[in-house]
């Protein structure tokens, strides 16, 4: 079920009480806490709500759903776009996973993110996900040729190099195997182009091959709430 808001100020809202909600329940019950968050436009302004929140951030780490394999210091790095809206105010007191190295980012260094991936708390306390017109979370694009591992809720990989020909940047991305091993998903989406998107998603059986979020909606592993503003 989809949940409307009249504005993205409500729905950012929304989503960073929810987040607010989820790592306050998880720090409650093992004193240290994980968070997953996309990068992109979407959730600039969440970031923002959430950056002011009196959490006990000495205890949160936060990582990423996807990154582009670029340097840090890259206008197209998520790491980057993390570090300046999310790590401010009271979150700066965080800890950062970055998903490639700021100073010399390496595709096939997927090995080493996997074992520092399996050093954070598990499960995520929350996973915010963002979705593009062609379906995709995370980076797991329709035309990636290692898909169907990326999508494997039952597979082992953590993270997966992605190749995709709607990026200039090779990727990495978790699989949902990981995304999945959170108490709740976050699905933050704005306009009517994208609401189609998701209708399609869950009632469209001849796309719905073609669009990954698909498989998101349908998995049982963690409850997925949907977000949407006009």
């Amino acid at each position: 079920m989809i949940e409307t808001f009249d504005d993205r100020e409500r729905a950012s809202q929304a989503a960073a009480d929810a987040i607010d909600s989820a790592l306050r329940r998880r720090l409650d019950a093992q004193q240290a806490a994980s968070l997953v968050v996309s990068g992109g436009t979407t959730p600039g302004r969440c970031f923002e709500i959430l950056s002011r929140s009196g959490l006990d951030w000495n205890n949160v780490t936060v990582t990423l759903s996807d990154e582009r394999v670029v340097p840090e210091s890259h206008a197209d790095s998520n790491a980057r776009l993390v570090r300046e809206t999310l790590l401010t105010h009271e979150a700066a007191a965080a800890s950062f996973l970055p998903l490639v190295d700021p100073l010399a980012p390496d595709v096939g260094a997927v090995a080493e993110l996997e074992q520092s991936l399996r050093t954070l708390p598990f499960p995520f306390a929350c996973a915010l996900l963002g979705m593009g017109e062609d379906g995709h979370f995370a980076s797991l694009f329709p035309d990636a040729a290692n898909l169907p591992d990326g999508l494997a809720t039952d597979g082992s990989a953590l993270a997966l190099p992605i190749a995709t020909a709607a990026s200039p940047h090779p990727r990495v991305s978790l699989t949902l195997a990981a995304l999945s091993r959170s108490d709740v998903i976050i699905l933050l989406v704005f306009g009517d182009d994208k609401r189609e998107v998701l209708r399609r998603a869950e009632t469209d059986e001849q796309v719905a091959d073609q669009l990954p979020v698909r498989q998101l909606l349908r998995q049982k592993r963690a409850p997925v709430r949907v977000l949407w503003a006009p």
